[in-house]
């Protein structure tokens, strides 16, 4: 604290106390002093001084509004501007409990205050302080989170409700010590004191009390709950406790969370079923599969040697007799021949194919005495018609070497050929190493004959040419026979004989019959016959068997009606339990003989089964046999084929 009576200074940046309203203006210190002065000065100098140890506890209005002016304090809205001093210039007091007195003196009576200082002080011209209302000190308190308290039950609704304002925790200590308890004091004795009584005190109060340090803000440290089950969450959010659990409530629980959920499966379940396209309608078979003619079994007069196999065409065989394998076929080869010539040179109607040069070798071949040639000449032409009636009628060999050469340039060459055709028709067992058949390492089997018999007699001009009992051709003296006697007799049509040592007399044969007037062809062959001294005659006895074949075909080859019309043969399957049944719209009648099973096949002829249609459509076919035996019907709806409905589309699975 400084001396007593000495002026001081203040700071050279200390901005002056602004003037409050009504006061009158500070005398500058450049101007004379005042007459408030000189009478303060006077009162100074009649006042004795007294001693130091009684000397009263004033204090002079600058020390007063050096207290109140504190850089923490507030201005109210209403006080006068603001005058900033610092707060290092102030000098100690006392008692913060008096600082509401002596400012209360102070303003009354300043002569009082001025006549408390020692004589010997000059008097001071001192500014007319203006008290400042005190400014809390700022305070950085943590935002505090508070759980809101459940409303209490009331008359009102959910929707009026309102919110309840909860203060938050005060973080600041609890004020102790001389100031907080004098300050009520103070106030309640002094009630009628002006305005700026109760902030001088503040003012005193905050400088005396230490401003608390900003508590540190409260940290969450708490984990995030799991959610509430559905129940236990809407009961916090209709402020509803949940009720007590138990078995009853637990499972009503479980069905009111899991049948919305099913319900949506089975709609989003339906919902598939409906536009999931509809299964493909099939055609299904409902009479017998099969059919049996009647008469007991076949009894067919098989030879007692040798091997051979019947078959009428497009029907089935007939059976067949003897091992069954691979034996030598001697000129029957040439039927492999013709077949490989017409394949890749083929001839239409009344054509007669390209011309061909008889060459040296096939002239100086006509001379052999040990085979069957045809006497032709160096330098000749001939059509291909003409060569294969030569080839097939005399059984020319010098002409089955010929031709071979002039198809594929080599004998070789044509015989590779002739096991490449044999092997697209299926002939396994079937081995080719010359033209003609001289040779006894080509050959076959019956089975394997009768495919490549059925494969050639769909050529008209070969059936026309195995059917000729002799023929004429020009550059040849006189008219070829055919060696094939068999011809003449009624019904038969080919087609080619062989015999030799090794093989025996042989017989590829076919003959017709009549059956419901049209006509039916029937294939055989006989193999081996050599019960007989000379060659001829084994070839004669190899006709004979086939002969006995053929009438026993003929006789016994029938027709039988397989399926009636308007008989119901099927239905459409529509794939989802429904079935609309179909009809045939005509009689079927099949080829066969006695103890033959035949098979029937229900297809929808090549067109798809549509989903509905009307009754009498025709939607697919029946059919008997196959090849070019097979005989069909078509089919029709016998009732209206509709769609599948609602309930199908929404129970069918898979």
């Amino acid at each position: 604290m400084e001396a007593a009576g000495e002026p001081e200074e203040a700071p050279a940046d200390a901005e002056e106390p602004a003037e409050a309203p009504g006061t009158p203006e500070a005398p500058k210190a450049s101007e004379a002093p005042s007459w408030f002065a000189a009478k303060k000065a006077a009162k100074t100098a009649e006042t004795p001084e007294p001693p130091k140890g009684d000397a009263p506890k004033t204090e002079s209005p600058k020390t007063e509004s050096r207290k109140t002016e504190s850089p923490q304090d507030a201005v109210p809205q209403d006080a006068a501007p603001k005058a900033d001093v610092p707060q290092d210039a102030a000098p100690k007091t006392g008692a913060s409990g008096s600082a509401s007195v002596e400012s209360a003196s102070a303003e009354s009576t300043p002569a009082t205050s001025a006549s408390a200082k020692p004589a010997a002080e000059d008097p001071v011209d001192q500014p007319t302080t203006m008290f400042r209302a005190v400014r809390p000190p700022a305070v950085d308190q943590p935002t505090t989170a508070l759980k809101l308290p459940r409303d209490p039950e009331g008359p009102e609704s959910d929707s009026e409700r309102t919110s309840t304002f909860v203060p938050l925790r005060p973080d600041l200590p609890k004020k102790s010590g001389p100031a907080a308890t004098s300050s009520p004091a103070k106030a309640s004795a002094a009630p009628a004191k002006s305005a700026a009584a109760p902030a001088s005190e503040s003012a005193q109060a905050s400088e005396s009390a230490p401003s608390p340090a900003p508590a540190e803000a409260e940290r969450t440290r708490q984990q995030p709950l799991p959610p509430l089950p559905p129940l236990d969450l809407l009961a916090e959010l209709t402020n509803t406790p949940p009720p007590p659990p138990n078995a009853w409530r637990t499972t009503m629980r479980r069905i009111r969370i899991w049948t919305p959920l099913v319900l949506l499966l089975l709609i989003v379940f339906a919902i598939v079923q409906v536009v999931r396209p509809l299964p493909a309608p099939a055609l299904k078979l409902s009479a017998e599969p099969t059919f049996t003619f009647g008469g007991g079994p076949l009894q067919m007069p098989w030879p007692n040697e040798g091997q051979g196999a019947v078959e009428v065409e497009g029907v089935g065989s007939m059976g067949t007799y003897g091992a069954q394998k691979p034996a030598p076929i001697a000129s029957v080869t040439k039927t492999m021949t013709a077949y490989v010539i017409l394949r890749d040179h083929p001839i239409k109607g009344k054509q007669k194919g390209p011309e061909i040069t008889i060459d040296k070798k096939a002239a100086d071949q006509a001379n052999a005495t040990h085979e069957s040639t045809a006497a032709v000449q160096e330098g000749q032409t001939y059509s291909e018609k003409e060569l294969l009636q030569l080839l097939m009628i005399p059984s020319a060999n010098n002409v089955a070497r010929l031709l071979a050469r002039w198809d594929a340039g080599s004998e070789q060459a044509f015989v590779d050929k002739m096991n490449a055709a044999a092997k697209d028709l299926g002939m396994t067992q079937s081995r080719y190493t010359d033209p003609s058949g001289l040779l006894d390492s080509t050959v076959s089997t019956p089975q394997d004959q009768l495919k490549l018999a059925k494969a050639v007699m769909q050529y008209d001009v070969f059936r026309e040419i195995v059917n000729m009992p002799n023929v004429t051709v020009d550059g040849i003296p006189g008219r070829i026979e055919n060696n094939n006697n068999i011809l003449l007799k009624d019904g038969v049509s080919g087609i080619k004989t062989g015999s030799s040592t090794p093989a025996g007399g042989n017989l590829l044969w076919s003959a017709n019959t009549l059956v419901d007037g049209e006509p039916r062809r029937i294939l055989g062959i006989v193999m081996g016959a050599k019960n007989a001294k000379i060659l001829n005659d084994k070839l004669q006895l190899s006709i004979d068997y086939s002969y006995e074949l053929i009438k026993k075909a003929q006789e016994d080859v029938t027709s039988a009606a397989v399926v009636k019309k308007g008989q119901v043969v099927g239905y459409v399957d529509d794939g989802l339990g429904g079935r609309t049944p179909v009809v045939a719209t005509k009689e079927i009648k099949a080829v066969g003989w006695p103890g033959l099973k035949v098979e029937l096949a229900l297809t929808d002829g090549g067109r798809a089964v549509p989903h509905s249609g009307r009754a009498g459509d025709v939607v697919g076919t029946i059919a008997v046999g196959e090849g070019v035996g097979k005989v069909s019907s078509p089919v029709a709806l016998k009732e209206d084929l509709v769609e599948p409905g609602f309930d199908k589309k929404l129970t069918r699975v898979g």
